[in-house]
């Protein structure tokens, strides 16, 4: 089912957020624990909707998975037997391309359609996968139906990815961990929760190096064994609410143990004149006043955020400085380096009365303003989308409606409640 979000802006929202685990952590981290027969337990689990259908998927295969979500603890057990073929994942998941590779190396076979779906973010490539794949050995034919197979063991090999594709690199660490020799990928990807699925597969007993790094290698084992992991805090989830904060003028504390990751994100929240502070008790927002964007000390250029992959600022971050330059003094290029027509949402923001140009698939000027308007919008399938038009939302006096704005869930399991422990008016409706 649908659901909207109702928001009646124009409060500063203040308080402490605890965040969830990292969403892009926990689904290829699970995908992993197929690659060993012994019990793997996660902690720091997001409760969000895609957890929930690889849990089902594990329990279709006949795994064991034990789920205390107060605890925020997934145990997962695939033991010795699995189905000999497998024909269905989860759909609507991105993540489900990830489960290629282990399924292959426990099961053997898969015979499956097309259902690896996520966000509406442009073309998302499967080719990249069934690259490694067949580089590791594994048979692909690729028509109605995805039949891939595998005989014996994955064989090493080395990889130069096209781009640095962090499903992909995820991807390939997992069969490199158990194939037979050493690999390795250039181009690898290096984002935070690439990290943490390198580390969980070396505490599994892999033996990866060059983690944080483009260039990964990895020396075969006969197998994986089981051992407990954590999830690291979502950095995502983090920088959202701090952006939150500064939006509606608000003093919000984040407690979180990623702040080595956040020197970026933090001079980037600095352009537009928002000062965050790291203490004992994690990132802090404190009221300053009227948004400015900082202009360039380089005469005739134009303030910038640029999202690309890391260690570049997060390209899925961008919504939410689009949503602060709305309502900043002054103007700022966006740049989305990665994806292809992801401002095609900005009509939407536009009925709020916010002012952008854009310039090409890529590039969108925002020239800020103090007189927008409330407005019922639609949202994308794009969760940062959605959270960008309920920041504008809540520094608006009055009542807007975010219709569609459900797909939220898939990465913030406690979007609305935490807002509300902050002081917002805000519910959620059916559509």
């Amino acid at each position: 089912m649908s659901e909207s979000l109702v928001v009646r802006g124009g409060r500063a929202l203040s308080g402490t957020v605890v965040p969830s685990g990292n969403k892009n952590s926990v689904l290829p981290t699970l995908c992993a624990t197929l690659l060993t027969s012994e019990p793997v337990t996660i902690t720091n689990v997001p409760d969000i909707t895609d957890v929930r259908k690889i849990v089902g998927f594990f329990e279709t295969l006949g795994s064991s998975v034990e789920w205390d979500e107060d605890a925020h603890r997934i145990t997962v057990s695939h033991g010795e037997t699995l189905p000999e073929t497998v024909e269905t994942l989860p759909p609507g998941m991105r993540s489900s391309v990830m489960l290629f590779g282990p399924l292959l190396a426990r099961v053997g076979s898969l015979n499956v359609t097309d259902d690896a779906t996520g966000c509406s973010l442009g073309a998302r490539e499967v080719d990249p996968h069934l690259d490694i794949l067949e580089g590791f050995g594994a048979s692909i034919e690729w028509d109605d139906r995805r039949e891939l197979a595998m005989q014996g063991r994955f064989v090493a090999h080395d990889h130069w990815l096209d781009y640095a594709s962090v499903t992909t690199t995820e991807h390939f660490v997992m069969c490199a961990a158990i194939a037979d020799g050493t690999s390795t990928l250039i181009n690898a990807a290096s984002e935070p929760h690439v990290q943490d699925v390198c580390h969980a597969l070396n505490a599994m007993g892999a033996k990866i190096t060059g983690i944080g790094t483009s260039v990964l290698s990895v020396e075969g084992v006969a197998e994986l064994h089981g051992t407990e992991v954590r999830v690291s805090d979502d950095h995502h989830e983090i920088f959202t609410f701090l952006a939150i904060a500064a939006m509606t003028g608000g003093e919000v504390t984040i407690p979180h143990s990623v702040d080595r990751h956040f020197p970026l994100m933090d001079r980037t929240l600095s352009k537009f004149g928002v000062d965050v502070s790291t203490t004992a008790a994690g990132s802090v927002v404190r009221p300053g006043g009227q948004l400015r964007i900082e202009q360039p000390r380089t005469e005739h250029l134009m303030a910038k955020v640029e999202g690309a992959p890391w260690p570049y600022f997060p390209v899925d971050l961008l919504p939410p400085v689009v949503a602060l330059a709305t309502v900043a003094d002054g103007s700022m290029l966006l740049w989305n380096k990665v994806y292809e027509g992801a401002f095609g949402w900005l009509p939407e923001l536009m009925k709020f009365g916010a002012q952008v140009t854009v310039c090409d698939p890529h590039r969108i000027i925002v020239m800020g303003r103090d007189d927008l308007r409330p407005a019922t919008v639609d949202a994308p399938y794009i969760i940062r989308v959605i959270i960008s038009l309920f920041m504008v939302a809540a520094t608006i006096d009055g009542e807007s409606v975010i219709r569609n704005a459900s797909p939220v869930r898939r990465a913030h399991p406690r979007f609305v409640e935490n807002l509300r422990s902050l002081g917002a008016d805000v519910e959620w409706i059916d559509d």
